[in-house]
């Protein structure tokens, strides 16, 4: 089926496996043709957590869009479900605890967007110059964010910020979040593992995808945490909107 949409969508990814780590566990795809995104980010300490972020991506990317951006998301789901069943057989079979992954994936179809995700990868919107965190952690840290026993500073740099609570493959039911959002021209999304997300401050996520330079926006976000240490492996996906039915078009100073 031919993606139709009234948008034109650009993007740009980059994946590193950083500066302490010998492998790279995260695994990207970047489908703009077809509206798919996503980003996967094998779990750390876990026994072949690329074997498991490399089977995330490898079953989206035989997706295919649908008339309906509810059937694209629905189907999104299923193959997600479907790899937490392989994942759960293969540590089974190879005598592992676990084999899993997070995962963020961003769908386009028509005007609006889905976006689904598992962990603590994240996606963000930067719309009209103003970033927007869609997605919220699977992770003990926003348990207790959510409940108001910690606040936002002593989050930073509490020792359980790195303790999900929900990844492909971790467990027998797999609970999976999703959301949809109208589309407007000029939007700028980010999915990024937590290698950008815990280096990379809100204000510098901003002030790179303002500028609405995909390939641009992608490289500084990386090279941004290969700066702060590299302490993790590192991934940006960066997508942008333009409607092509609108000629109404306002460019943003980056530095506003």
């Amino acid at each position: 089926m031919t993606h139709t949409t009234p948008f034109k969508w650009t993007s740009s990814s980059r994946t590193h496996a950083g500066l302490v780590r010998k492998i790279n566990e995260d695994s990207i795809l970047e489908l703009a043709d077809r509206g798919i995104w996503a980003v996967a980010d094998g779990m750390g300490g876990h026994t072949l957590g690329d074997f498991a972020s490399n089977a995330i991506v490898a079953a989206l990317s035989d997706l295919q869009p649908r008339e309906s951006l509810e059937q694209f998301a629905n189907d999104a789901e299923a193959r997600l479900q479907d790899v937490n069943r392989q994942l759960r057989n293969e540590a089974y079979n190879r005598g592992a605890q676990i084999i899993g992954s997070t995962v963020v994936v961003l769908l386009a179809c028509g005007r609006r967007c889905a976006y689904l995700w598992a962990g603590d990868s994240r996606i963000y919107l930067c719309r009209n110059g103003h970033l927007m965190q869609l997605t919220r952690d699977h992770s003990q840290v926003e348990e207790l964010l959510a409940c108001g026993s910690l606040t936002a500073e002593d989050a930073a740099h509490h020792p359980a910020r790195n303790l999900i609570t929900r990844a492909v493959g971790a467990a027998e039911s797999l609970g999976v979040d999703g959301e949809m959002i109208e589309v407007a021209d000029g939007d700028v999304f980010l999915l990024c593992s937590d290698g950008v997300s815990n280096e990379v401050s809100e204000p510098e996520i901003r002030a790179a995808l303002v500028t609405g330079n995909c390939p641009q926006a992608a490289d500084e976000l990386v090279e941004t945490a290969l700066m702060r240490g590299g302490r993790d492996n590192i991934s940006a996906v960066v997508a942008r909107a333009d409607d092509l039915q609108t000629t109404d078009k306002t460019v943003l100073n980056p530095a506003l």
